[in-house]
């Protein structure tokens, strides 16, 4: 994509959004106001995952004012990994970012992750779990616990030395993107380890750094156990899925 006053984009930023009616609208305008402010371009891509609101006809109606914006639509409720990576392919941005549509993670926080980026580093991640990390929210007790029984079948199985594979603000620079989204298979709330894990596997720098981290309200699209089993049960397709040959 080439920018109305002919130069290349800088940054894609890649939202995935679901019945977001609510908070869209607010996303949209805190990214906005803080790239305009910034000397590179930039475009924002929101991926609408059949939502049954008006969230389409929100973004539609922004992006009518805003060039930099525009709306991908399933049609139907595919899942977040899979609208992600649509919206990654779609990109053109040097640097990629995607972020959750309630903004947990200030804009501004790219910065940090630009920093390692630019320090050699092919995939930079923000992460909620690091001593450093700086978080105003207090989970309910069973998230947390889901979270680290999550996190130890992780360890043992896929990753190592990564602490938060789940937080919602990655950023890859654009070769990097190129390797790795068109081999995503998961489309469920599990692509996040896939594409990390693939990283891994290809000898890909990943930087997991610190971020400030808060929920803007309580809504969540996330059904807690059924999503959660099937999250458990993508870690093993992961795994038999490269066994397989499916990544080559």
């Amino acid at each position: 994509m080439i920018l109305k006053e002919g130069k290349p984009v800088f940054l894609s930023v890649v939202i995935p959004a679901y019945n977001e009616e609510e908070r869209i609208s607010k996303t949209l305008e805190g990214i906005s106001d803080y790239l305009q402010k910034k000397e590179y371009t930039y475009e924002i891509i929101v991926v609408d995952d059949g939502s049954l609101d008006s969230t389409v006809d929100l973004v539609g109606g922004i992006s009518r004012n805003n060039g930099n914006i525009r709306v991908l639509r399933n049609g139907v409720n595919r899942g977040k990994g899979y609208s992600v990576k649509r919206g990654v392919l779609a990109s053109s941005g040097e640097y990629v970012l995607f972020s959750d549509a309630d903004l947990p993670i200030p804009i501004e926080e790219v910065e940090k992750l630009f920093d390692w980026l630019r320090s050699g580093y092919e995939i930079a991640i923000g992460s909620k779990r690091l001593k450093e990390s700086k978080s105003f929210i207090d989970q309910p007790l069973y998230r947390r616990l889901m979270g680290r029984i999550f996190n130890i079948l992780l360890q043992l199985f896929i990753i190592r030395g990564i602490n938060d594979t789940q937080c919602g603000f990655k950023c890859f620079k654009r070769e990097a993107a190129d390797r790795i989204f068109p081999k995503q298979l998961v489309e469920g709330f599990c692509f996040d380890v896939e594409l990390l894990y693939l990283a891994k596997r290809w000898g890909i720098p990943v930087k997991e750094v610190p971020v400030r981290w808060t929920d803007r309200d309580a809504k969540t699209t996330v059904k807690i156990i059924p999503d959660s089993l099937q999250m458990v049960l993508d870690l093993f397709k992961i795994r038999i899925n490269y066994w397989k040959g499916k990544y080559e």
